[in-house]
């Protein structure tokens, strides 16, 4: 097979060599997948150079999201989910080559009428967004939402569920396309938070002034989110694109009331494992009907896996929105 080996770390995407390696072999349980699309993420960015809480011992694979068809089912198991054939996407180290391996718990189905390419960026993105307003803030017909960072993976998934459950979003974003495409996801308002009066800007669109009811914020302004949150708010802590880990004045949360509200996505398969279907049908039932779509970056496309260190620095870049993904064509075709 064709794949990007880490053999030691790297300082950056441009380093990245595409070269041939032996096809992977499945453990007892995994299955072993054909990829077809491989999506980006930032903690792919931060794993090649060794700064990520999750390394790999050496040589690894890199990535991780990806869609694809299932070559082979689990040698342990005599009625697989996913039958050889079945089109699946996931997350499992090493997205970045033409095949790999997969437990059953790391796949699912492909939604119908879904390619691959709409597929690869679905599995992290969409629970994370679904958990974090619905089981977390529990989103509801009537709410205010401010989203940061709307057109990221995140972010545009963060306003297609808060849009499905009757809530009124305001976006923010850093540049004129961003803004463009949080409005195209279901943005009713939009706002450019390099201005420095967006707290403001946020407060008065919301009904008396009052403040929005939840901020989802996957950026670290949860400081400055307090100026414009209502009372009984809440705040998401979903990540900290900006760099650095913020410091809040508790005194704020105390005098409105706020709730300062955690998700961890990861993590509910060590904590919460029940929760993970129920997530999933939720969001799959959002899909069937029509009000979750795919959040693929389409300004520009990469094809083969030599086009994931451009696609790395594009999602690190400041134009890139969505999810980044890179379509990995089969050599001579799938067989299936």
């Amino acid at each position: 097979m064709h794949g990007i080996q880490i053999a030691q770390y790297v300082k950056g995407p441009k380093e990245l060599q595409v070269t041939v390696l032996a096809d992977p072999k499945p453990s007892k349980d995994q299955y072993l997948i054909e990829v077809h699309a491989a999506a980006t993420n930032f903690f792919d960015i931060l794993q090649i150079q060794g700064k990520y809480q999750n390394q790999p011992p050496f040589p690894w694979v890199s990535g991780a999201e990806f869609s694809g068809i299932v070559l082979a089912a689990p040698s342990n198991s005599t009625s697989p989910k996913f039958t050889v054939g079945s089109r699946v996407f996931g997350a499992s180290q090493g997205a970045y080559a033409t095949k790999l391996c997969a437990t059953e718990e790391q796949l699912l189905p492909v939604p119908q009428d879904w390619s691959f390419t709409d597929a690869a960026g679905l599995f992290v993105t969409a629970p994370t967004s679904y958990g974090a307003l619905v089981l977390r803030a529990g989103v509801k017909a009537g709410d205010w939402v401010l989203v940061h960072a709307a057109a990221g993976g995140v972010g545009l998934a963060a306003v297609q569920v808060a849009k499905a459950f009757g809530a009124t979003v305001i976006a923010t974003a850093g540049t004129a396309r961003k803004l463009e495409v949080a409005r195209a996801f279901g943005a009713d308002h939009v706002i450019d938070y390099r201005d420095a009066s967006w707290p403001d800007q946020v407060r008065k669109l919301t009904p008396k002034g009052r403040g929005v009811d939840i901020v989802y914020d996957p950026v670290g302004l949860v400081d400055k989110s307090t100026k414009c949150v209502a009372w009984n708010g809440r705040i998401l802590v979903v990540g900290f694109a900006a760099g650095s880990i913020e410091k809040v004045a508790m005194n704020k949360v105390l005098l409105k009331n706020i709730s300062l509200v955690g998700i961890h996505w990861g993590a509910y398969s060590k904590f919460e494992r029940g929760t993970i279907p129920v997530v999933w049908e939720g969001i799959g039932k959002l899909i069937a009907e029509g009000k979750f779509k795919s959040t693929v970056f389409s300004d520009k496309e990469f094809v083969g896996l030599e086009a994931v260190p451009d696609a790395l620095i594009a999602l690190g870049g400041r134009e890139s929105w969505g999810k980044v993904v890179v379509k990995v064509p089969q050599l001579g075709g799938s067989k299936l």
